[in-house]
């Protein structure tokens, strides 16, 4: 009887499917998806592996065709999402998970990406040097007052031409190179490094403020040699004329090849999931896209802001005119 039994259960093991891996392509830091991952193969024993590509991504997908061994591909911009759209090497995705968990302006309208995070363009301030009020819009930054006293990474980078982007929606394209060139002027050295080399800057009092994105904050507030940069500023959230402060996302998009199409939407499906939002407010310092996840407490100490409603596709669109216009003005010099 025992033996029948053992037999049984060998059979019962063999026939069953094994679970199949998710592959994922990503432009985000793997360190930074590492955490809501675990929770993910917690769950599900399913594992995920994340394979970095910081350049050439669509590129890659093009190339490997049918073959290619990607369910999903992780960016951090809605740029970054709509060339691989426009590349046509995603497919769309039905889930009704994601539809009610994700609002309508963070998700491809087809399903073809979903936001999973978001974070503000925001100003860093120095606290000896800038008086609380003094930061106002997005606008303002190009005006007289700011001359010499702004720092930034190079304007061809895609947080930057995101913002760009949100100037064109909002004012058109000549309204837009003339705040590029303000911008420009306003410089306070040749843009260059990330948007915390940029606090660092105003902490050795090189400049005054900067444009960054909000998660930056924690992360360095993290690193004992970056936290006297993190506490020299503050967070302004600055707002367009006739609109909120500029937003950008993370996203996801599922493959055409997609080998493990089944595993892959349960991974996304898990990142809209209450538990892996909460895991990204935490441990990435960004705001959640489901509505009903709070931002971490410290995220929530930086205080509240509008976010601007131009839909992030029309942002994507915007792109290539502001990479242009950013080479016209020579903001990089």
């Amino acid at each position: 009887m025992f033996l029948r039994a053992t037999l049984l259960a060998s059979a019962a093991m063999i026939a069953a499917p094994a679970l199949a891996d998710v592959n994922v392509y990503t432009t985000r830091q793997p360190e930074l998806i590492q955490p809501v991952v675990d929770a993910f193969t917690d769950e599900t024993g399913i594992a995920v592996n994340l394979a970095f590509i910081e350049d050439g991504i669509v590129e890659r997908l093009r190339a490997e065709g049918d073959r290619s061994p990607a369910d999903l591909v992780m960016t951090v911009d809605i740029a970054n999402l709509k060339q691989i759209v426009d590349a046509d090497v995603v497919q769309p995705v039905d889930s009704d998970a994601l539809t009610q968990a994700i609002p309508e302006n963070l998700r491809d309208p087809d399903g073809l990406w979903f936001g999973l995070t978001t974070r503000a363009r925001i100003v860093y301030a120095s606290k000896e040097r800038v008086a609380d009020g003094e930061v106002t819009t997005y606008e303002d930054l190009a005006t007289d007052k700011w001359q010499g006293r702004i720092c930034t990474r190079p304007g061809t980078h895609n947080y930057n031409l995101a913002l760009l982007s949100a100037v064109i929606a909002h004012h058109g394209e000549e309204a837009a190179r003339e705040w590029a060139a303000g911008l420009k002027d306003n410089l306070a050295r040749t843009p260059q490094g990330n948007d915390r080399a940029q606090v660092r800057a105003i902490w050795a009092g090189e400049c005054d403020i900067s444009l960054g994105n909000t998660y930056y904050m924690g992360l360095m507030l993290q690193d004992p040699e970056q936290t006297e940069w993190a506490n020299s500023v503050r967070i302004v959230f600055p707002e367009f004329e006739d609109g909120g402060t500029h937003v950008n996302v993370s996203g996801v998009a599922m493959t055409k090849a997609a080998p493990n199409r089944e595993e892959a939407l349960q991974f996304m499906e898990f990142l809209a999931s209450p538990t892996a939002q909460e895991i990204y407010a935490e441990e990435n310092n960004e705001y959640p896209v489901l509505p009903s996840a709070n931002a971490s407490d410290l995220v929530a100490s930086w205080g509240e802001f509008t976010p601007d409603d131009v839909d992030l596709s029309e942002l994507a669109s915007h792109r290539a005119a502001a990479l242009r216009i950013m080479e016209e003005v020579n903001y990089d010099g």
